[in-house]
């Protein structure tokens, strides 16, 4: 990449990244303090500000290049995409939850299950970053050096590509697929037929979306420009990179506001919603118990009424009735 692309894409991306900063450092801090009981989303604030905590260091190499050596190079790299590894996984994972208590009046994770959960989530993440402390380099252009992906082959290259696009779509399909259905469930009672509702999950997924498939986008280009050599392509996918990699962290900065501000009145709606349909069908089991028994009731009342009559007749072919 020449010194002029370097320096126009850097400036990009450290706008978007600086406003990350700005903004997801305190946002994350205040989650922490606020949300020390609940597990999952201090694992989501937690994991989001430690790969903020980054942002200054790639602003500065953006804008006078990589001034370190190879260890932070490595480590740091390896460090941000554990960070948003978990980050992504445990979104996933929240969402799946939001689902299951709507849709299916399952209960919320409780502390232990919840805290269980999160060791297998890091090992996960930790496991999908290795890559990094591989592929990642010092590569020298002209005068500026920069920490990125140098892959020893195409292979190499493409197998760490496909892993990211397939972890990233899986999420988004489940992350997407959740919310609507908790969407369709809840605006199915009239109570909560409300804008304010619609708003809020419709922003999840369209927020979620939008920062997340222009990277998944970027990694199925890269593939095609190496399934078919194009060197232009590739050169577009290089330039590009660093703008589309910020928008991940816009995402880091956003998800206090889209999912531990808004959790309480997302964890209402789903404990509101569960209990008006546990109320719906304990109203029609009682309804349709009601309509059983008075099914047998006119029949018992007339054995009783015919057999009255049969003693007060003294008729001895009521026999059978009595």
């Amino acid at each position: 990449r020449s010194p002029d692309a370097f320096l126009s894409n850097g400036i990009a991306a450290t706008v978007v990244m600086s406003i990350c900063f700005l903004l997801g450092f305190p946002g994350n801090i205040a989650v922490i303090i606020l949300n020390l009981s609940q597990s999952l989303m201090l694992s989501l604030a937690v994991s989001d500000l430690l790969s903020l905590v980054t942002l200054p260091l790639w602003i500065y190499s953006f804008l006078y290049s990589w001034t370190f050596s190879l260890v932070p190079c490595k480590l740091i790299t390896y460090f941000v995409y554990g960070s948003l590894y978990v980050s992504l996984v445990t979104i996933t994972v929240l969402s799946v939850q939001r689902y299951l208590q709507v849709v299916y009046l399952q209960r919320s994770l409780n502390q232990v299950k919840a805290r269980m959960l999160l060791v297998p989530l890091w090992l996960v993440a930790m496991i999908l970053s290795t890559p990094a402390l591989t592929a990642q380099q010092l590569v020298k252009d002209q005068k500026l050096t920069y920490c990125k992906p140098h892959y020893s082959s195409e292979g190499q290259r493409m197998a760490v590509l496909l892993t990211e696009t397939f972890v990233g779509s899986v999420s988004l399909s489940v992350i997407v697929f959740s919310y609507i259905n908790l969407y369709r469930k809840v605006n199915r009672a009239a109570f909560f037929n409300n804008p304010q509702t619609t708003r809020l999950i419709t922003s999840i997924i369209v927020i979620f979306a939008v920062l997340w498939v222009p990277y998944l986008f970027m990694n199925v280009l890269n593939l095609v420009a190496i399934f078919l050599k194009n060197e232009q392509l590739l050169k577009f996918c290089d330039d590009f990179g660093d703008i589309v990699g910020a928008l991940i962290f816009v995402n880091s900065a956003l998800n206090p506001l889209l999912y531990a501000f808004t959790s309480n009145r997302l964890s209402s709606l789903c404990h509101k919603t569960a209990q008006l349909f546990i109320q719906k069908f304990r109203i029609s089991q009682t309804m349709s118990t009601a309509l059983t028994a008075e099914e047998f009731q006119p029949e018992a009342d007339m054995t009783k009424d015919t057999s009255s009559s049969c003693l007060m007749d003294n008729d001895h072919s009521c026999d059978n009735h009595i």
